[in-house]
């Protein structure tokens, strides 16, 4: 008779949804800094941001605020992405109608999100999740652009078009370019500053 070791397949389940949002309360109330995330079932900690990181959030800030005062990207606001709403996940910024967070408690709808934006940081998970499970979770919850700002290779993705779990359209500049972000943001992105910051730290 052959003995089954099922730990592994422990090891595997997916973190549920409401065991996360427990755990991520705890850690917020007893460390400092630290932003837990859950996609696609596996938990994440979001690298604190560095001052350039902080900066460019805040240069995009003021950029939707000239062409857009009707909307507020918010910084590190929590979304219930994915099918199902079963993820957790805090952008970087959260490109919204004005109040659209009132109300919501830590973890927002997506509903009404027209953009969400992630900056990498320089950490072994940036590949993984910047650039493979958040535009696939945030596509899921059809939020209609995903612009990701590249500081590894200095380049800028706009992923729009939400369908079937994915992203179908993919658009990438690199940074010194003029993007559109398009509908429903509307916006003609000039990245100069991006490659002037990132010429300046000698990355």
């Amino acid at each position: 008779m052959t003995a089954v070791d099922d730990r592994p397949q422990a090891r595997n389940q997916a973190l549920e949804p409401e065991a996360f949002e427990h755990l991520a309360s705890f850690a917020a109330r007893e460390t400092e800094g630290l932003r837990f995330e859950l996609i696609g079932g596996k938990l994440g900690v979001k690298a604190v941001p560095d001052g350039l990181h902080s900066e460019i959030i805040l240069w995009l800030q003021r950029v939707c605020m000239q062409y857009r005062p009707d909307l507020g990207l918010y910084a590190d606001s929590g979304l219930a992405v994915e099918t199902y709403r079963a993820g957790r996940a805090r952008p970087d910024g959260t490109l919204a109608p004005i109040g659209h967070f009132v109300g919501a408690g830590e973890w927002g709808d997506p509903d009404g999100v027209l953009m969400t934006v992630e900056v990498t940081s320089f950490d072994r998970d940036t590949t993984q999740r910047d650039r493979v499970e958040k535009p696939r979770a945030y596509a899921e919850s059809a939020i209609p652009v995903y612009l990701l700002i590249d500081r590894d290779t200095r380049e800028v993705t706009v992923h729009s078009e939400p369908g079937g779990g994915v992203y179908q359209k993919r658009v990438i500049v690199p940074f010194g370019k003029t993007v559109s972000l398009p509908e429903p943001v509307s916006i003609e992105l000039d990245t100069e500053q991006l490659l002037t910051w990132v010429q300046g730290e000698g990355a």
